[in-house]
């Protein structure tokens, strides 16, 4: 089985080359960057409302217009698990004006789309890693499933498969689905929509009891009650679900999953405009008040500027191409 959309240069070397290039192409744009921004900012999120991108651009935008300056305009684009967004970001002027939020799909599509229509590390520079959520595995508690044991041993005795909504074909809660698969030894049907917003509401509306999502959407619904969480895919409890084990506690050590949010702009985009937008990011990011807002709904804040997020995306392409392939997913 071969990746969709041709090879990728997935190493760590070629996507911080790439940075640094962007970075160090001198004063050919000090006019421009003089006058960034003079009009509204747009960021692209290529997801439905409601969902952990969504939710954390919505978060930063407010401490964002304020150290820009200018207004920050978020414009949802969903569709094609994410492609239609992404694609419309790439081919957008490269002036600092459409900026890219994206979630973990940015690096996973590449590897489960034959042609996903873009290169994350050709037409995309990295500005900043923005934050990051464990997936949470739901049921709704009129299900009467109380542990993840209990989910995998009625899927054996049921003998059916187990039908599990995710927010889209290729994103980590689906991959974490097919991995739960592989290491349970159940039958897993996986139930895309159209983001994680969608996905919830289905999943409330009883359309099937399980599901998989990032934290943040489906965060005030744990503490409400109208979800039961079973286990979270992060390395540690989370802050405030303290009796909500992880999946390596309750047996499955290599059911370990995240869903970050990156911010990346059009390749071509002046590197003093860059480096102002991941400035200025970076100082929204550490508004303790913001922070404290991202925390409280599921996300673990990581600001760590153009080069983190380079070897972020290098890093996972490789690694979700390989879940890709062992899973058997077929290409879309």
């Amino acid at each position: 089985m071969t990746r969709g959309g041709g090879p990728l240069p997935a190493t760590r070397r070629a996507m911080l080359g790439l940075t640094m290039a962007a970075v160090g192409t001198g004063a050919r744009a000090q006019t421009t960057e003089a006058a960034y921004p003079n009009r509204p900012v747009r960021i692209i999120i290529p997801s439905a409302p409601g969902g952990p991108t969504d939710v954390m651009a919505r978060m930063i935008s407010p401490a964002l217009t304020a150290t820009l300056g200018q207004p920050v305009i978020i414009l949802n684009r969903p569709g094609a698990g994410g492609n239609i967004g992404v694609v419309q970001a790439a081919k957008s002027p490269p002036d600092g004006y459409t900026l890219l939020i994206a979630s973990t799909g940015f690096v996973v599509n590449p590897s489960l789309y034959r042609e996903p229509g873009y290169d994350p590390f050709r037409d995309f520079i990295p500005i900043t890693e923005l934050g990051a959520s464990p997936n949470v595995i739901l049921v709704l508690p009129s299900s009467g499933i109380t542990s993840l044991a209990e989910l995998v041993a009625r899927a054996k005795s049921d003998k059916k498969t187990l039908n599990i909504i995710n927010p889209g074909q290729g994103s980590t809660p689906h991959l974490t689905a097919e991995l739960l698969q592989l290491q349970a030894g159940i039958a897993v049907e996986n139930i895309p929509y159209n983001g994680a917003g969608l996905a919830i509401q289905a999943l409330l509306a009883n359309t099937t009891p399980v599901g998989i999502t990032a934290l943040p959407p489906a965060h005030p619904h744990i503490k409400s009650g109208a979800l039961r969480a079973l286990a979270i895919t992060g390395e540690k409890r989370w802050f405030d679900l303290p009796d909500v084990p992880t999946t390596q506690e309750v047996g499955y050590p290599g059911l370990v999953s995240e869903t970050f949010q990156g911010m990346f702009a059009p390749a071509g985009t002046p590197a003093p405009i860059v480096q102002r937008v991941a400035h200025d990011t970076l100082q929204a990011l550490a508004d303790p008040a913001t922070v404290e807002k991202l925390r409280g709904v599921g996300f673990d804040v990581r600001a760590r500027g153009p080069e983190g997020l380079a070897e972020r995306v290098a890093r996972e392409v490789p690694i979700w191409r390989d879940v890709i392939v062992q899973s058997g997913i077929e290409l879309q």
